[in-house]
């Protein structure tokens, strides 16, 4: 397969990564193209990046032979997996002769393989080494395009877990455009190395700049809405009716609490969705009716949601990822703070009487009578209906996106 040995690759990479020169690493096991063979040979190792052709020596097949780190393997297992490797040996042998589980020498392999399709302990060995360095550089720092779109979405009120749930959404495949939502925490609440504004830790729903320890995780409905978005962190423009695209949500009960209708009035047109709910409202079924009626709407008229916080909506990250907008939720006993909905509730009583069974209503008598609501002039919209108004913003989003 190659032009020299496989034991020549072997001993090249054993030495460089004990320091040494790569073309006198390579000099040294007998290559004589200078210029190119070493560069090749370690980029298809899958080595670490060289400076001034060295490899930093963190791996001294001596010094670092048999000292164990914790669980992780030592430089004389990886020694042992290489050695198996070359000889054909499966993976179970390995692991058998190592005293490991064959899962530890599996995902070994796998981290570690070579372009090459080869395993190298000592490249192996350094690169575990520089993996368990701390403290470790947080990307936000090297990455400033990320930390400003992160701090954006901060001062509009989304929360980190939200942030970091859209973030794997937009970029499934590309680790560099995405963080966890402890990378970001750990930004606000460590300054010296984090990459974000230290003003934006008072954006969080705690209001805290310092991370507070607890004996333990919240449990039950606390645990449920442990990252939820608070109604005081719903950006300004909600309340001033200016922006459109931030709806209220809430049900309307029939008799006995046994049958539901979902309510979603948006808070610029007055625009009303009814959400078709046969079956119990459990916060599957809620978030399911949820993203199916709001997804073809465009982004930006589906800028925020806010909803009570009741069981029905426990699953809100479901239905934020999805429609990629914020969920947030008003305090307990506050109906005022959800005014829209609450008054759009009340017109619809006239064909959802209270005390009466809701489940008689299938999903095209709710559409008809969203219609009717939707085309009943309103006094605040200086007597145009909430479908016309809804229309004229598609329109200007239609002659925008032309233009």
């Amino acid at each position: 397969m190659f032009k020299h040995p496989q034991s020549a690759r072997d001993e090249f990479v054993d030495r460089v990564c004990r320091g040494q020169a790569a073309q006198r690493a390579a000099a040294a096991v007998g290559v004589l193209s200078l210029n190119a063979t070493p560069p090749t040979w370690w980029r298809q190792a899958g080595g670490v990046k060289l400076s001034n052709g060295r490899a930093p020596a963190v791996a001294d097949p001596v010094r670092d032979w048999d000292r164990p780190v914790g669980r992780a393997l030592t430089m004389a297992e990886r020694v042992e997996i290489q050695s198996g490797l070359r000889q054909g040996w499966s993976q179970h042998r390995i692991a058998a002769g190592l005293g490991r589980s064959q899962s530890v020498v599996s995902r070994e392999v796998a981290r570690h393989l070579g372009g090459d399709g080869q395993y190298y302990a000592t490249l192996a060995h350094t690169r575990a080494h520089q993996a368990r360095r701390r403290p470790k550089p947080l990307k936000l720092v090297d990455r400033p395009a990320l930390a400003a779109q992160i701090a954006v979405w901060m001062d509009q009120g989304w929360s980190p877990k939200l942030i970091a749930d859209i973030l794997a959404v937009d970029h499934p495949d590309d680790h560099t455009g995405r963080v966890s939502h402890e990378t970001i925490y750990q930004a606000l609440y460590v300054q010296a190395r984090g990459g974000l504004r230290a003003d934006l830790a008072k954006q969080l729903s705690t209001g805290r700049v310092a991370r507070k320890h607890r004996d333990g995780a919240p449990r039950g409905a606390a645990a449920a809405y442990a990252g939820a978005l608070r109604i005081s962190q719903r950006p300004p423009e909600v309340d001033d009716r200016a922006v459109p695209g931030h709806w209220e949500g809430d049900l309307i009960k029939g008799a006995f609490g046994r049958s539901q209708i979902g309510t979603l009035v948006e808070r610029s047109t007055r625009f009303v969705i009814l959400l078709y709910l046969p079956e119990r409202a459990t916060a599957d079924a809620v978030a399911t009716a949820m993203i199916e009626q709001m997804s073809d709407l465009p982004g930006h008229l589906r800028r925020s949601i806010t909803w009570d916080r009741g069981v029905e909506l426990a699953a809100y990250d479901h239905i934020q990822i999805n429609l990629q907008a914020p969920v947030y939720f008003a305090d307990p006993r506050s109906p005022w703070q959800r005014g829209s909905n609450e008054n759009t509730n009340r017109l619809l009583r006239h064909w959802f009487t209270k005390g009466t069974d809701l489940s008689i209503w299938s999903a095209e008598g709710l559409a008809d009578v969203a219609h009717k609501l939707n085309t009943r002039p309103r006094p605040t919209l200086g007597y145009r209906t909430p479908a016309q108004a809804l229309n004229e913003l598609l329109i200007t989003t239609s002659d925008a996106s032309t233009n």
